[in-house]
């Protein structure tokens, strides 16, 4: 089963997300072989963290709270919340294998929270961009409760796009960047 999960930073956290760094990178190479996508999403500025992205193949809803509520990170209280849901990898890739690698050009986080009618997303027809993308699913897997995309986009009004106009009672984008040791 995949899960979309992203922690959210609680404002001032950041001396304490520095100094558990090293805590964080040991608890997320035990998953090494579950992840799908990892990444840090920030401020404005690009360089002030805000939140954690994470998702992840485990086998079970259990498996997921554990994962996202044992994490370093959220036990010391750098995290102010944390959206945990049902994913389907419509892509059927990690991030790793994303055509475009690592580096060049704005990364970003788009996800569209409530939607407003119809059915989940087919992937979009220009996937060259596309890092991560499936719909967020309800605790039982079966109802749309959104979508996350993870994207190569030229600014956050292009990543924005990748959800059509409408469809969502809100639309968040993050800066976004590949996870992992440095």
């Amino acid at each position: 089963m995949e899960f979309f999960c992203h922690h959210r930073d609680r404002p001032g956290s950041l001396p304490l997300r520095e100094e558990l760094g090293e805590a964080h990178w040991a608890y997320m190479d035990r998953y090494e072989a579950e992840l799908i996508a990892r990444g840090p999403t920030f401020a404005e500025d690009g360089e002030t963290p805000t939140g954690s992205v994470h998702i992840v193949d485990l086998p079970d809803p259990a498996a997921a709270r554990a994962f996202a509520f044992d994490e370093p990170n959220y036990q010391a209280g750098v995290y102010r919340d944390v959206l945990l849901r049902r994913w389907r990898n419509l892509l059927g890739r990690t991030m790793w294998e994303f055509p475009g690698g690592r580096t060049g050009g704005e990364r970003h986080l788009v996800l569209g929270l409530g939607p407003l009618s119809g059915t989940a997303l087919d992937v979009p027809s220009d996937r060259d961009e596309l890092i991560a993308y499936g719909p967020l699913l309800s605790d039982d897997g079966e109802g749309w409760v959104g979508t996350a995309a993870l994207v190569r986009a030229t600014d956050p009004e292009a990543a924005r796009a990748v959800l059509p106009p409408g469809r969502y009672a809100g639309v968040e984008v993050h800066a976004w960047e590949f996870g992992g040791r440095r």
